[in-house]
Order: structure tokens, then C-alpha cells, then sequence
């Protein structure tokens, strides 16, 4: 039962992060809004709805290792699995003020969040630890800065879409989208987060894990979807925005709200996690480099780097 009530959660919370991102992208096209800022807001926020919803639902019912879990895990799925896949599928092209602000940023906020996980320096294991209320609003102010930036570039940056773009869905069916879509967020991720709780206990699998992996694959499979369409269809800046912007979202926003609602003690969470996070990050900058364009050959090498992660997870159960 837990099994099936797993697969109901992931089903509610795909269909409700669809509804979101179509009704709210619908709208801020309706306001000239550029495409990159789109992925790195709306369509960010609404894929990253799910880890939002899933992360305050475990630490409210203490089980924060799956909170953090599912942050970290679903940040390097974006990073190695999510882009690697994209590029396979269709190379991303990378435009110049991505590689020099909008990455640097997510590689910082993932910086970030491994200093506020380290209550002392003169250790690096960060089990037993606490993110507090005020890590919780460090992040808070930081995801304001993110906000403050990327609406900036907005003004500066006139949207070119044309107007059968803006006349696609409806006003009153954006909303309504919006609302069913929530709904289902909110639903699906409470029943998913119970149910991937009980399961993890039945098998004696560490909650951190069940986070990293089985949680993290789950609330991540919306920007899996929503940037391997953007890019087939060449919106490239969609596609990365959406993973720079989702990857901010889930650290400095998810955790930020989190962590100020219920501070969390961190357990089965280890440095490597961390590590793999922020080198994820780096490596995603480094490819972009390259022609501002992540190759097919290089979205293999990322996706190869998630699989070796994985088996090394399951190894170490």
C-alpha cells in the first residue's frame, strides 16, 4: 500500500507542477517577460514546488534528514542528470550573462549552504549539526538578492516574445491552473513523504538516503521534463533557467522557509553530499564555457558522474 500511495504522490505532485508552470509561465509571457527570467522564476518556482512542499512536510513531521536529502539530492540530479540528459538531447546553448552571473550564483548559494551546515571549522563532518532559524534567514536574504538581480535583468532585457505567445491560455485558466496545481503540490506531497517514510523504515534505509535518492528523483522529474522540452524545442535559456533557478530556489528559499519554520538537526547528510553539490555546479560552469554550449558528449559525461554517485550511495547503504 505504501508502494502504490508512493506512486500517487509522484503522480499528483508531476501533474500539479505542470498546471503551475503552464498557468503561471502563461501569465508572465502576458507581461513581456524574458525568457531566461521565466526559467529562472516562474518555471523554476513551479518545478521547484514540489521539494518546497515535500521539504516543509518532513521537517514538520521531524524527519529532517529528508528534507535536506531531498534538497542536496534534487540539486545534483539538476546539475549531472537533469542538464546531462537535456544535452544529450539537444545541446544547450549557454548565453554569456548565464555563465558569468546567474551559475556563479547557484555555485554560491551551494557554497553557502555548506559554511551555515558547518557550526564549527575545526571539523568537516556536518552530522549533528544544526541549520537554525537564523542560517534559515541568511538564505532568506539571499534568495531576496536572486529575486532583486534577475527582475533587474528583466527591465533591462524586453521580452521578445510576439503576441500568439501571450494569447496561448486564458487569464481565468492560468488562475485556475494555478489553483489545481497547488492543490495537487500539496496533496501529492504529503502522501509521498509519508509513505517514502514508511517505506525507509520497513527496509531500515536511512532517511538521508531515501532524501538523496528514491525523494530527491521524484520532486525533480518536473524539471527533468520541462528542460528536456524547452530544449527540444530550442529554448535553451528555458531549459538552463529553469535548473540555475530551481537549484537557488531549493537552497536558499526551500531551506530558508524550512529552517526558519522548524530548525533542523542534520544526520545522515556527509561532506561528499555537500561536495558532490557544489562541484556539480562547477563542473556544469566549466562545460559552459566551452562555445557558451554544453555538448552532447559532455551531457554524457555529467550523466555518467550522477550514475557513479548513485552506485556509490547504494554501495554505502
Amino acid at each position: 500500500m505504501d508502494c502504490l500511495l508512493i506512486i500517487l504522490g509522484i503522480v499528483l505532485v508531476l501533474k500539479g507542477a505542470d498546471w503551475l508552470t503552464e498557468g503561471a509561465a502563461s501569465l508572465a509571457r502576458r507581461f513581456n517577460v524574458p525568457e531566461i527570467v521565466i526559467g529562472l522564476t516562474i518555471v523554476a518556482a513551479g518545478t521547484s514546488a514540489p521539494e518546497l512542499f515535500v521539504s516543509v512536510a518532513s521537517a514538520l513531521q521531524d524527519t529532517p534528514d529528508l528534507a535536506v536529502g531531498n534538497v542536496v539530492g534534487s540539486n545534483i540530479m539538476n546539475t549531472l542528470l537533469i542538464v546531462g540528459v537535456t544535452a544529450v538531447v539537444a545541446p544547450m546553448t549557454i548565453s554569456r550573462a548565464t555563465v558569468a552571473k546567474d551559475i556563479p550564483f547557484s555555485a554560491v548559494a551551494s557554497l553557502l549552504l555548506i559554511v551555515l551546515c558547518l557550526d564549527t571549522f575545526a571539523s568537516i563532518d556536518i552530522a549533528g549539526n544544526m541549520i537554525s532559524r537564523i542560517d534559515g534567514f541568511i538564505m532568506l536574504a539571499g534568495f531576496t538578492l536572486f529575486m532583486v538581480y534577475t527582475f533587474s535583468v528583466a527591465k533591462s532585457s524586453p521580452s521578445a516574445d510576439d503576441a500568439r505567445d501571450k494569447a496561448v491560455t486564458p487569464v481565468w485558466k492560468s488562475l485556475l491552473f494555478i489553483v489545481i496545481g497547488l492543490a495537487c503540490l500539496v496533496v501529492g506531497s504529503d502522501v509521498f513523504v509519508s509513505s517514502a517514510s514508511s517505506v525507509a523504515e520497513q527496509l531500515g534505509v536511512s532517511q538521508s538516503v531515501i532524501g538523496l535518492t528514491i525523494v530527491a528523483g521524484g520532486t525533480s522529474l518536473p524539471e527533468l521534463a520541462t528542460s528536456v522540452v524547452a530544449a527540444r524545442k530550442g529554448q535553451s535559456a528555458i531549459a538552463i533557467g529553469n535548473v540555475i533557478g530551481s537549484n537557488v530556489f531549493n537552497i536558499l528559499l526551500i531551506l530558508g522557509v524550512t529552517s526558519v519554520i522548524c530548525p533542523m538537526q542534520i544526520g545522515g547528510i556527509t561532506i561528499v553530499d555537500m561536495g558532490v553539490m557544489l562541484l556539480s555546479v562547477l563542473l556544469v560552469w566549466l562545460f559552459s564555457f566551452t562555445r557558451y554550449t554544453v555538448e552532447k558528449w559532455e551531457g554524457v559525461v555529467l550523466t555518467l558522474i550522477y550514475v557513479a554517485y548513485t552506485g556509490w550511495l547504494l554501495y554505502n547503504l
